[in-house]
């Protein structure tokens, strides 16, 4: 489907903001709905059920920031709707977060102060919805990087809709419910296996109304959690994931995945990925950090992967296996 511009909206994100380090997580897997170049982000979004295509642009500095938005659309927006979608990427993207606390408390930090100062304005966000973030989790799940693109790339080019805008050909997301008359067959000859069931449940489960992401947002974290665990195939490891990408909660950090223990291991304690730092002492670790620390932990990792696009790293490549 090709689109047309159908408006240009001018955001300014609290200062300081850094637009690359925001927009564009290299430890993010391409997911096929998006494209990056520095100072540029192409996004599809699902918003109401109307597929759009985004165009981010960096027209500020990073104490003087401003964002252009470039909206595409087969359709005439309302100013409403517009409005709406605004807010929207404001609270996804985290764009209004103050970092100056922050800052101020670990400015003396050894390990996190020459971070904060590379990546000074970095904002922790994340483009999906809840629902799109659970189904990305879903792909995410007991298996390679490699693996699970093959998975997400599948159903998004069965599910999603190619959009055309800007000179991008990229695929946007479905709403949630539009898999009703999808079975678990189906996706199972998406050759995503024990998954296709999760992702099915997922589905029913929004077009049921049973979860409702704006309400959600305005609960308590503990309400969050219990709410979030009810989904179906909804674990401990997902959970915190969403309460950090999703609801922005920016001191949850309760849990370690295998594969995050034996990178958490080499970056802060140097030890072997294959003889990893216990789970227990790690978390003990990152409490240092306070109300911060998985904001603290996001921008260490996040410094890793912008590392991995300028230099080999052997020992992160092997856990990879992209």
């Amino acid at each position: 489907m090709e689109l047309k511009k159908v408006k240009e909206v001018v955001i300014t994100p609290l200062a300081p903001f850094d637009f690359d380090s925001t927009f564009h997580k290299p430890d993010h897997f391409t997911t096929g709905d998006n494209l990056w170049e520095p100072g540029i982000r192409w996004q599809t979004w699902n918003h109401e059920g109307k597929s759009l295509g985004l165009k981010f642009a960096n027209v500020g500095t990073i104490d003087k920031p401003r964002l252009e938005i470039s909206v595409y659309a087969d359709f005439e927006p309302s100013e409403k709707y517009i409005s709406a979608l605004t807010n929207e990427i404001e609270y996804r993207y985290n764009l209004q977060l103050d970092l100056s606390e922050f800052y101020a408390v670990f400015k003396k930090d050894r390990t996190l102060s020459p971070i904060m100062q590379k990546w000074q304005g970095m904002k922790p966000g994340h483009p999906s919805s809840l629902y799109e973030y659970l189904i990305i989790g879903i792909v995410l799940q007991n298996t390679t990087v490699r693996r699970s693109m093959q998975m997400f790339k599948a159903l998004i080019e069965k599910y999603g809709k190619g959009l055309l805008f800007d000179g991008k050909e990229l695929y946007c997301f479905w709403a949630p419910g539009e898999l009703k008359n999808v079975s678990i067959e189906d996706l199972k000859g998406l050759k995503v296996g024990y998954r296709a069931k999760s992702i099915k449940m997922i589905d029913d489960q929004f077009a049921a109304g049973l979860i409702e992401e704006n309400d959600l947002r305005k609960k308590d974290l503990e309400t969050q959690r219990t709410e979030l665990l009810k989904l179906y195939g909804v674990g401990p490891a997902t959970v915190w994931y969403l309460l950090f990408d999703v609801f922005h909660h920016l001191d949850f950090f309760n849990h370690i995945s295998p594969w995050e223990q034996k990178i958490y291991s080499k970056i802060f304690f140097d030890a072997d990925p294959e003889n990893p730092v216990p789970v227990a002492d790690l978390l003990k670790y990152f409490e240092k950090y306070g109300k911060y620390k998985q904001l603290a932990v996001h921008y260490i990792w996040e410094d890793l992967w912008w590392k991995r696009k300028n230099e080999n790293l052997p020992w992160l490549e092997k856990l990879i296996r992209v």
